[in-house]
């Protein structure tokens, strides 16, 4: 199942993408996953992605839509987070340390931990792309 949607850049948008993606798993992947779990893991992940759109990628260009595109096969999904800014160079990025007491990064970071694979790619037809992938564990019986 393939499925998108285009959103103002604005946080209090947020609730919506969120409702509509974990909506669109629960109805493609049925009740044999654990919600709870992967619902906060996503909500957090999700929540992460799209802040940084708006904060940073469309920060002086409120106007901007954001894409959000899912992909669902089997139990692994692919979501893809669309913006015109101008790119984060990920090779750049420093991890926050403990000792460092830095304000910035823990996203990223956050971001890499939770989800299986991470990719960013910069300035496909004047957009950037962070695809997030990950596969959904079964729930316990």
């Amino acid at each position: 199942m393939k499925t998108e949607l285009q959103v103002p850049s604005s946080l209090i948008f947020l609730t919506i993408v969120e409702h509509w993606l974990l909506s669109s798993l629960e109805v493609e992947l049925g009740e044999h996953i654990d919600w709870p779990r992967q619902s906060n893991r996503l909500r957090l992940v999700l929540a992460e992605a799209y802040s940084n759109v708006i904060r940073h990628a469309h920060k002086d260009k409120p106007h901007l839509p954001v894409l959000i595109r899912l992909e669902i096969k089997d139990n692994d999904i692919a979501l893809e987070i669309w913006d015109y800014g101008q790119g984060y160079h990920a090779k750049d990025y420093n991890p926050p340390t403990p000792e460092a007491k830095q304000e910035s990064g823990y996203g990223w970071l956050i971001i890499n931990r939770l989800m299986d694979r991470v990719d960013y790619s910069l300035q496909i037809d004047g957009r950037n792309c962070l695809k997030l992938e990950a596969s959904m564990p079964e729930k316990m019986q």
